[in-house]
């Protein structure tokens, strides 16, 4: 029995129950696809299901305001799959009545998603003869086949393309992309498979040379940078100051003022900074609060984040508007100022 049979029927033994799995809507398929990058099954669920609640199809999420799309969004990070979510929701609703176009080309043109999201969506909803090619596949096509091309080059990416649409049951697409990528999930895991138990033992280059732990191959190390944040909540007159961004990661999110130093600072320090003393100029106000040190490691940065509770008596600040404070959970904010609140017990 070939590779791919046997994926199929270690799948049909051992899948989790997962409710994209009992649909062909192409809808609930691309939302759950979004959703799962760069997030697991079991916290991307919750979402999911809120979704499909809250937006049953694709044109009450394109008349959904970003705030509410971001705001439902809020805590599974990497933002702009949702502000990508959304806007092509209405393109799709504008342009193709509200249903998804049964096209691999098409799909690829949308906003947000790429050629294995275009593959899952032509596979799941239509059937369509287009591999998936995500982390758990490449690290299983690694092992099984022995290569060792890195992932993340352009020859890489050719080459495990190449080979999964190789292997690609045409007949079946749709179980066959669900049975690698289960496989990758479940089994052949990133750190200690339990290769004792894997039914490509006998043939998995990576097993039978000791390679298990040295494939896949990245070319590329993430270089991750510092940030030293002083997030300023600023209470004046029963409202608090917050700022909608309109670039970075957190674009479209509200967020409080605040200052970035290049190296860590003790409150006494962030006192007397000249960042502090040009914020606030001669503006009066009193330190209330100031709350311990919050670290949230993102992919490409590693932020350590302080919160100050302060009390205005004469303030203004361009750029920022005056929000009632019982209305701050109604914003959509980055899970760093989430975990924030929580502390505090706003929510």
């Amino acid at each position: 029995m070939g590779f791919s049979n046997k994926l199929v029927n270690w799948y049909q033994a051992n899948k989790r129950n997962l409710p994209w799995r009992h649909t062909v809507n192409a809808y609930h398929i691309w939302l759950a696809e979004i959703i799962l990058q760069q997030t697991r099954v079991l916290q991307g669920m919750p979402y999911y299901l809120a979704f499909i609640k809250e937006f049953p199809n694709i044109e009450e999420l394109a008349n959904a305001s970003e705030d509410k799309v971001l705001k439902m969004w809020q805590g599974l990070g990497y933002y702009s799959r949702a502000r990508n979510l959304h806007f092509t929701a209405k393109d799709i609703a504008k342009n193709y009545g509200g249903k998804f176009p049964n096209d691999y080309q098409k799909i690829l043109k949308f906003k947000g998603v790429g050629t294995y999201t275009a593959a899952a969506i032509s596979s799941f909803a239509f059937n369509m003869p287009y591999a998936v090619v995500d982390g758990n596949v490449i690290r299983v096509l690694s092992r099984v086949f022995g290569i060792d091309t890195p992932f993340d080059t352009t020859i890489g990416k050719k080459k495990f393309h190449s080979l999964a649409q190789q292997l690609l049951i045409k007949e079946n697409p749709a179980i066959y992309n669900q049975a690698i990528m289960e496989f990758g999930a479940l089994q052949c895991v990133s750190k200690s498979p339990d290769c004792s138990i894997c039914l490509m033992q006998d043939f998995c280059e990576a097993y039978n040379v000791n390679m298990i732990n040295m494939l896949p191959v990245r070319s590329k190390r993430i270089k991750v940078k510092n940030r030293f944040l002083h997030f300023l909540m600023i209470k004046y007159n029963g409202n608090i100051f917050l700022r909608k961004r309109k670039k970075g990661i957190w674009t479209g999110l509200y967020e409080f003022p605040f200052l970035e130093f290049k190296h860590r600072k003790s409150e006494k320090e962030v006192l007397n900074s000249e960042d502090w003393l040009n914020f606030f100029k001669a503006n009066k106000l009193d330190v209330c609060l100031v709350s311990n040190e919050f670290v949230h490691v993102l992919s490409h940065q590693k932020i350590y984040a302080q919160f100050w509770q302060l009390k205005a008596k004469e303030i203004s600040l361009k750029e920022y508007e005056l929000v009632p404070e019982k209305d701050l959970l109604n914003y959509p904010v980055s899970r760093l100022t989430e975990k924030y609140f929580e502390s505090i017990k706003l929510i």
